[in-house]
Formats: structure tokens, sequence, C-alpha cells
């Protein structure tokens, strides 16, 4: 048996600020398979300065750190980027399942939010789908996140500049299907379906595809309570 190509591994930054939990994640998820941990940060600022030396392609990011926390972090780690391959892919872990963080790491431009409490091959998953260009989405936070919020005109859905097949494509991203998942619901290519995710983003102006789906509930396109 061969083991994992670590030519190809995703590159991995982990910010925390307790010692103990960033030193445990380091070393279990350093023994995943397909996943090179590059370096640590333990505050807010040294996450953004770290990210910017090192260039990792996802960031385990805590949310209550010192100085400047994970989703101050986050928000201006994407903002400075001139695009987004020129970004890195963060993940927003916390120990806590409150809905004011997931709108907020979402708000941030963060592809995922995981709990710490996770078995560490989830998060290892986790990392590897959200550098593959996926999120990682929970349908039922969302939902909850955006049944406690008002809908704002800014934030309504252009639907009429979505053809038929991309609202389709973005009700399946609502519930957390991935490109693969799609194709095969729709009977589709991956490809066309890669097509039509770039086509929704570009179309919503979405950062990412967490971003687009955050759109799809507030503009009532899918609505709380939508079986996912």
């Amino acid at each position: 048996m061969t083991g994992p190509d670590t030519s190809a591994a995703v590159t991995l930054l982990i910010a925390d600020d307790d010692e103990v939990t960033r030193s445990g994640l380091r070393t279990l998820l350093a023994a995943q398979p397909g996943i090179t941990v590059i370096g640590e940060a333990a505050d807010g600022v040294e996450a953004v300065e770290q990210a910017r030396q090192l260039r990792p392609d996802v960031v385990l990011m805590d949310v209550r750190m010192p100085r400047r926390n994970g989703i101050e972090a986050t928000r201006h780690l994407l903002a400075e980027a001139t695009g987004p391959a020129d970004a890195p892919k963060v993940i927003v872990i916390t120990t806590f399942e409150n809905d004011d963080y997931v709108t907020a790491a979402l708000s941030a431009g963060a592809s995922g939010f995981v709990l710490k409490r996770l078995p560490v091959r989830q998060i290892a998953e986790a990392v590897r789908v959200v550098a593959a260009g996926e999120a990682i989405l929970f349908p039922a936070a969302l939902r909850r996140m955006v049944a406690a919020r008002p809908l704002t005109t800014a934030e309504a859905l252009p639907r009429a500049a979505l053809t038929g097949r991309e609202e389709e494509v973005l009700r399946s991203m609502a519930t957390g299907l991935s490109n693969p998942e799609i194709a095969e619901s729709l009977r589709v290519s991956l490809e066309t379906v890669k097509t039509h995710v770039g086509n929704v983003l570009t179309k919503l102006g979405a950062q990412n595809r967490t971003h687009a789906v955050v759109i799809a509930y507030e503009s009532g396109l899918v609505v709380p309570g939508f079986a996912g």
C-alpha cells in the first residue's frame, strides 16, 4: 500500500491562542493523509502575518483570539487579496456553535465553519474539501441565521439575472451539496456544474459559494425550513 502523495498535499496554517489546542491540532492534522501543516499563529495579527509569508492553501482560524479575533483576521486577510487565487481558504473553528459566529464568519468570507469537538478526521476532510474549492456548510444553522435577519433590498437576489439551471445549482449549493453531488443530482457533467457555479458567483457578486448561499437564503430563493 502506498502512502499519500505529499507533493499534492494541502498546506495548512493553524491559528489558535491556546498553545495546547494548537499543538494538538498540528500533531493530529499533520498525521492525516494529504495535509502538510506549515505554520502556527497564536493570535489574529500573527495569523495574518504568517499567512502573508507562508501562503498556505487553508487557514484553520480560531474565533476567540487576542489582538485581533478570528473573524476580523479573516476579513482582513481576504480583503487584501488581489483575487480568489491569491487568497487562502479560511475555515473558522470554535468550541461553541453560535449563530452569531456563523454569520460573522460567512460575512467575512470564510469558506467553512467547524467545531473543535469534531473528530480530527472530519476536520481534516473539511480542510481538503475547502482547499478543492468547495464549502463546508451547515444548512440548519444558515436557515436559523437568515430567519432571524430582516431581508434588505441590498441583499435581494437579482433573480432575473440567473437562468433556471443556475437557480437549480444555487438551491443545490444551499443544501450543502458538492459539485460532484450536484452533477449527479442534475445529471450533467462536473465541468458544466463548475461553469454554472462560476456564473452564479459572478452574477451575484458573491465572494465565494458560501456567500452565494447566504444570498440565496436572504433573498428568499431558498426559504428557512427548506429541506436539504
